[in-house]
């Protein structure tokens, strides 16, 4: 078996809900309500599910951007969620993120050249020579002009800036990078490059992701596995193609049936989800989805499936399976 490089247990996080004249905590949204998963050495998860679901609070819970109200995150047989300060700077030279908005992420008011030395500085890798090299080299890497280097963020277009991100997640040669719907807010041809960008760098460098999006078309383009959530749990996880050509829980069919194919004439069965997402402020008991779904029984109302494998390396959380 591969190495695992990251082990998820039971990660929870709840916000806690404010309110009255003294500001008193009246209730919480769990954003995150117990994931549990692994990711190997050089693979890419896949993690998707619709806003809100709670994938990006994952994300960074991975990185401990935020602190996790439960649970525990492994990294290298490291717990980054119980390491110090001074620890957890040594650990993030080897875990990265590309952000889901290249504009807000980048500071506009640094020249690209400060914004990719930074993190150099930060970590007192090399000297001020060898990090004006590194950052051409990174520059280059990515499909820009080492020229760049002295321009701001705002005179590039949404793409390039994207570039600037995975270069400046590239620039302490992490082992993990943690992509937060990298693509999402581009167009759709610029994806496509990004996407075989990522892929290109991964095969050069050795990387390994964990990849965040809502379009089912570009994870099943670059993941290995994928994750499905929804409203904070994680519902389903297999192989990417096993995923695509087989999928057992009802929402992760409805998910698939929803993805548009490019033929007039094709004809399937429609999948409805009816009804809205519940609030995780307030999520329903028993499974999360039995408000939405059609194959819904008694025991979906009252008592919560248990996440766990029904075949090879497929787990789903479904009643419909014990």
């Amino acid at each position: 078996m591969t190495e695992l490089l990251l082990q998820v247990e039971n990660l929870k996080k709840h916000f806690p809900i404010n309110g009255g004249i003294f500001g008193k905590k009246v209730g919480e949204v769990k954003a995150v309500d117990g994931v549990s998963f692994y990711v190997k050495k050089g693979e890419t998860l896949g993690i998707v599910g619709e806003s809100g679901c709670g994938k990006s609070t994952t994300g960074r819970l991975l990185l401990r951007l935020l602190d996790p109200t439960e649970g525990k995150v492994t990294f290298e047989n490291k717990d980054v969620t119980t390491l110090s300060k001074e620890e957890l700077r040594k650990v993030r030279r080897e875990m990265q993120m590309i952000f889901q908005d290249p504009f807000a992420s980048l500071n506009p008011r640094h020249t690209v050249e400060k914004i990719l030395e930074e993190p150099l500085i930060v970590h007192g890798i090399g000297t001020k020579e060898e990090r004006k090299r590194r950052v051409r080299e990174m520059l280059e890497v990515v499909g820009l002009s080492s020229y760049h280097a002295k321009r701001y963020p705002h005179q590039f277009s949404g793409g390039q800036r994207q570039r600037i991100g995975i270069a400046r997640s590239l620039m302490t040669n992490p082992k993990l990078i943690i992509a937060d719907e990298p693509v999402s807010a581009l167009d759709v041809s610029i994806q496509s490059q990004v996407l075989n960008l990522l892929e290109d760098l991964q095969k050069e460098y050795d990387l390994t992701y964990v990849f965040i999006a809502h379009d089912l078309g570009v994870v099943r383009h670059i993941s290995d596995r994928v994750g499905v959530m929804y409203l904070g749990r994680l519902i389903e996880l297999t192989d990417s193609e096993k995923l695509y050509e087989k999928p057992l829980h009802p929402y992760t069919q409805a998910l698939l049936n929803a993805v548009p194919i490019p033929d007039p004439d094709f004809k399937r069965e429609e999948i409805e989800i009816s009804g809205e997402i519940p609030s995780p402020s307030n999520p329903p008991a028993g499974c999360a989805f039995h408000t939405r779904c059609r194959e819904c029984m008694d025991i979906c109302k009252t008592t919560r499936p248990e996440f766990k494998e029904i075949e090879p390396n497929h787990f789903v959380a479904c009643h419909l399976y014990e």
